[in-house]
């Protein structure tokens, strides 16, 4: 599923990974200074100030108020690890003498890449872009294909920036200019040939007025006194939005539609509703995953089709929410859930594959001395399909004369049971054989076929490996189905979908399925947009298989995004009450491995320590629970005390980060090479911190990590090590 060729939420990035930043040859300062002195970087300093441009949210916003107050569209296009984008982006737009020049202008920006995992918390509030400010990485990502579209004419640069006028015309575009001083020069002085926009006074207003507005600043000011108001000004603030529908108050919508109280969430999904424009459509989506009344689902389904007129990706989640809240007319999930392991299995014997040539031949001579008689032909059938799917381990020394052999049994089970049905015999049986004999047969168009006319009599409860096969099989029938279409733009069937998430639940309480089936499952679910189902499928898998590995990274992986690390390790804490197994204590270390590196990453220095500690111990745990696990253990214990070492060397404490060294070293002396996933090796931590031990004069101390180092295999502790694993 990660390597999916089209994907409708990913395709205006796709496009945008050809953006290039101005040329190295066009950036020298007029005065001569280099490119990095003209576009310094910013530090860490100015990271942390605040960004002073005022970006509204959408593009249908900044046309609004370029309306109202008569002032151009200053459209900003930045792009990550590009030297004068990042200028802008850390130094620019945050400084209070800069600010003053992007007033006359309503501002929006652009940018392709995400610096937020998500956008909106558990409770619908928003999450700013630590690096553009107010907006969120959804605002500033999506505005980009519009931008690109409208302005751009085919060429994707940045940094750049586009004037716009009242009608939509373009006025100045300003890219690959030398200096900053030209871009400023240009934004200041462009701005005195167009007519003087008006600044309105905005805050002296009441609030309930102030819904009907699209500027940012009455965006803020209806979602804060939201947030701080009691339930009479919260159910005000929602008829307001309904009364002033055009307006679109969406993230207000949102605040309602995720918070405790139920009246007001409903009052706030009549309001998204009357929705107009495709901005809602992510809203629509995400209040379509929660429970609900049908009345009031329909009524939101209906305005995601409306809004799929105008929205490509409305369009599609439209089909999304429609095929998965819809009952499959192929597969039964209450009647197999009902039925399951009682009565017989009839098509378990596919599965068999120890069966005897001389079985076969035995089938085969009773559909010989009965011609006319169907049953024997389906037997001699199944007996083929069984032998021919024990052909690999049959014929394991001779693979060539194995594929020969299997052709053969395939094309003979087909044969027989196209002579069976021919003679009268139908249903389950008949199909079956013929759709896995087609489909491992290599014609999997026919395979599918088959499968979808087996699954409409599959004996409900069945637990035999042919239930399991048939159910796989349709299953990807309708998967290819529908990446066909997404492929060619096409609209797909909702059935499709219902039909391809009914057979995964199935397949999820079969007792042959796989923890792989559960994964594929959740990750077409991740991949539609249906994020709230595929939790629940994640939740119900690890419930079945409490220690698959791919569905614990999985969990890691969403709980990281969605919780951030305290969430995560919380998460982990619950499980272990439930169970103290040794793979439950190996995910825990994981989990709070998994979370030491996030604190890392956003310099939260003393939880980093806290959660190397916990994973130290749950590893620890793990190892002496099942001595199976000491190998793997012992390796994520030293790269998580090395963890530590490089915390404590970042916060100047080189004493503890000494001793955290230390112990990674006497560990595991081979983990010195291996690099955690900050790209970083334990054995380049230590050299960093011994030539700041010899620098600061602590010779014991140096000494003793010199000491320690010369153990270590030199090639070990190269620069290049492990950047292919170890």
């Amino acid at each position: 599923m990660r390597r999916i060729e089209v994907t409708l939420r990913a395709l205006a990035l796709f496009m945008a990974v050809g953006a290039v930043a101005a040329p190295a040859a066009a950036q020298g300062d007029r005065e001569g200074l280099s490119r990095e002195q003209m576009w310094r970087a910013p530090t860490a300093e100015d990271w942390q100030r605040p960004v002073l441009i005022k970006w509204e949210r959408t593009w249908n916003d900044a046309v609004a108020v370029s309306k109202e107050t008569g002032k151009p569209i200053l459209v900003c296009i930045n792009m990550d690890g590009e030297i004068a984008s990042e200028h802008y982006a850390g130094v620019r737009y945050r400084q209070a003498e800069i600010a003053p020049l992007y007033e006359p202008y309503v501002c929006v920006i652009a940018s392709v890449y995400r610096h937020n995992p998500r956008d909106f918390d558990d409770e619908g509030r928003r999450i700013p872009c630590p690096r553009f400010g107010d907006v969120t990485c959804a605002e500033h990502i999506w505005i980009e294909p519009i931008i690109y579209e409208k302005f751009c004419d085919g060429q994707r640069v940045a940094p750049r920036h586009i004037c716009v006028d009242l009608e939509g015309k373009e006025l100045y575009d300003v890219y690959y200019v030398n200096d900053t001083a030209g871009v400023f020069d240009a934004i200041r002085d462009r701005r005195k040939e167009l007519p003087a926009g008006r600044n309105i006074v905005r805050g002296d207003r009441p609030v309930l007025e102030r819904v009907a507005s699209r500027a940012v600043e009455d965006r803020r000011a209806v979602e804060k006194a939201y947030r701080e108001g009691d339930a009479e000004m919260r159910q005000a603030l929602l008829e307001a939005a309904v009364k002033n529908n055009s307006a679109e108050q969406v993230d207000l919508l949102r605040l309602a539609i995720f918070g405790l109280d139920t009246d007001l969430a409903r009052t706030a999904r009549q309001a998204l509703a009357l929705a107009q424009t495709p901005d809602a459509t992510e809203l629509v989506s995400d209040a379509l995953q929660v429970p609900m009344d049908q009345a009031e689902r329909d009524a939101l389904l209906a305005t995601l089709k409306r809004l799929g007129a105008g929205s490509v990706r409305a369009q599609w989640l439209a089909g999304v929410h429609q095929g998965l809240g819809g009952a499959s007319a192929s597969v039964d999930v209450k009647a197999w859930s009902r039925q399951r392991g009682s009565g017989p299995a009839p098509a378990r014997a596919f599965g068999g594959g120890a069966l005897a040539a001389s079985y076969v031949e035995k089938q085969a001579r009773a559909a010989y001395e009965r011609p006319k008689d169907p049953m024997p032909r389906v037997e001699f059938a199944e007996a083929s399909l069984a032998l021919a799917l024990a052909v690999p381990r049959t014929y394991a020394m001779n693979l060539r004369l194995g594929r020969i052999v299997a052709r053969q049994l395939y094309a003979d089970a087909a044969r027989a049971a196209a002579q069976a049905e021919a003679l009268g015999a139908k249903g389950w049986r008949v199909n079956a054989v013929r759709a896995l004999a087609a489909y491992y047969g290599d014609k999997r168009e026919e395979g599918y076929k088959f499968a979808d006319a087996a699954m409409k009599d599959l004996p409900p409860g069945d637990e035999g490996w042919a239930s399991m096969a048939i159910v796989t099989i349709f299953a990807e029938s309708r998967w290819m189905a529908i990446r066909a279409a997404v492929r060619e733009q096409k609209r797909w069937p909702p059935s499709y979908l219902s039909d391809l998430h009914s057979a995964y639940t199935v397949l999820m309480r079969h007792p042959l399925g796989t923890d792989g089936q559960v994964v594929w499952h959740y990750e077409l679910l991740d991949w539609l947009g249906a994020r709230f189902r595929a939790n629940q499928v994640l939740r119900e898998g690890l419930e079945r298989f409490p220690e698959s590995a791919k569905l614990h990274e999985r969990f890691r992986d969403r709980l990281l995004k969605w919780r951030g690390g305290d969430g995560l390790e919380a998460a982990y804490a619950k499980l272990l009450e439930q169970e103290d197994s040794a793979r439950i204590l190996w995910f825990a270390g994981e989990a709070s491995n998994a979370a030491a590196r996030l604190h890392r990453r956003l310099k939260r220095y003393k939880k980093a320590l806290k959660a190397y500690e916990r994973a130290i111990a749950h590893y620890e745990g793990a190892m002496h629970a099942d001595e199976g696990q000491r190998v793997p253990a012992e390796l994520a214990i030293a790269l998580a005390w090395a963890g530590r070492a490089r915390v404590a060397y970042e916060l100047g404490n080189d004493r503890a980060a000494l001793q955290d060294m230390l112990a990674c070293l006497a560990r595991d002396p081979e983990a010195a090479g291996t690099r955690d996933d900050l790209g970083i090796t334990p054995g380049e931590t230590a050299q960093m911190l011994l030539a700041r031990l010899r620098e600061k004069k602590q010779d014991g101390d140096a000494k003793q990590l010199e000491a320690a180092l010369a153990k270590i295999d030199p090639e070990l502790l190269r620069p290049d090590i492990g950047l292919t694993g170890r």
